[in-house]
């Protein structure tokens, strides 16, 4: 703005200096013709949109004129008096502090506003009562004026759970069962019981028959009864559908470790979807890409795969860790240099795991 406001001044002044030199009569027509042509121009502009540099102009040449000659310009007299005032105020003027108790950092806002997501029960006071905790002294009213500023309902209203959250709770409890079948070489079918928990997405082969009797499918309930029963986080609900081949004694193996099995509705694979992922996973990456010589053949592939799943595959719903390891992350590698990869075969090479090592 300083710049411009110098050329335009220079320009003016360049002007008066060749304005002196002229004759009278010269000085008279032109005069007349600018006044002219102002005039056509304020039909035209209702309002000019003047910028600082513009005002400045005007209101430094008024000290020259006298008042009775001020009416001439585009603007009022009191307004360009008001801009000459302005000049000084801005130059004079020392910066004040502003009015009222100092505001609350950024930092402390967004701290608010964490809490408050983070704990939907929590009130403003709870949420005061645990920033006094980490030293960050404030008052209540204070941190209902950030919430209610930033919209966040009072805790009543917010401490309902949503999808994800509840979804993600029922999920460390639940545990999802099902079989599906593989066709020998010689056209033997045998059947495959596979667990499933739904939080941590860890699968189980519970077993393999070419009968799958009441008393053989009793028989894995009770085995995987006997594994959870060490589970920091026990198993509420068993999911399966209605295969004649789970019997009153499975459930009750379950029913006595206050374990609710809950039955799908009837052909409604969706009922059980993680389970029919896990399933289609299994064939896509293995069975349907080789030949099943045996049971024994058939016992070694699976716990092979099974094992590739729960220790090296990433899963989406793991933020693309594996369900063994969901904690661990690898160390960020910026620049990638090949010899540093290794490869791992499985499954005769139909598989293969990558890794980087140091």
């Amino acid at each position: 703005m300083t710049l411009s406001f110098l050329y335009r001044a220079f320009c003016r002044v360049l002007q008066l200096i060749r304005l002196i030199f002229r004759r009278d009569t010269d000085l008279a027509v032109e005069v007349v013709v600018l006044r002219h042509e102002v005039a056509v121009l304020r039909r035209q502009v209702h309002r000019p949109a003047l910028e600082p540099a513009d005002r400045a102009v005007p209101a430094g040449l008024a000290r020259l004129l006298p008042r009775r000659r001020l009416g001439r310009f585009f603007v009022q007299p009191a307004t360009l008096l008001r801009w000459h005032a302005a000049l000084f105020r801005k130059r004079w003027t020392y910066p004040r502090r502003r009015p009222g108790r100092p505001g609350i950092a950024k930092g402390t806002t967004g701290l608010i506003l964490q809490l408050a997501k983070e704990n939907p029960t929590w009130r403003y006071r709870r949420i005061q009562g645990e920033l006094a905790t980490m030293g960050i002294p404030i008052a209540a009213s204070s941190v209902w004026a950030i919430l209610k500023r930033h919209g966040v309902e009072p805790s009543p209203r917010r401490s309902g759970p949503t999808w994800a959250e509840l979804l993600a709770a029922q999920a460390k409890g639940l545990m999802a069962c099902d079989f599906f079948h593989v066709d020998t070489i010689l056209l033997r079918r045998h059947y495959v019981l596979v667990f499933i928990h739904h939080d941590s997405r860890r699968v189980r082969i519970a077993g393999v028959t070419a009968k799958p009797v009441a008393d053989w499918v009793t028989q894995q309930a009770r085995n995987l009864s006997m594994d959870l029963a060490d589970r920091a986080n026990p198993v509420k609900f068993v999911i399966r559908d209605r295969d004649t081949k789970y019997t009153a004694s499975f459930d009750a193996v379950f029913a006595a470790d206050a374990v609710r099995v809950i039955k799908t509705p009837v052909q409604a694979p969706r009922g059980n979807a993680i389970y029919e992922r896990v399933i289609g996973t299994i064939r896509r990456e293995c069975l349907d890409r080789m030949i099943i010589l045996g049971r024994r053949h058939l016992d070694a592939v699976l716990a092979e795969h099974v094992e590739h799943y729960n220790a090296h595959r990433p899963h989406r719903s793991l933020s693309q860790r594996a369900p063994c390891t969901p904690d661990t992350a690898p160390a960020l590698i910026g620049d990638v240099d090949l010899a540093r990869l290794r490869r791992t075969d499985r499954l005769g090479g139909l598989i293969h795991e990558y890794r980087m090592v140091a």
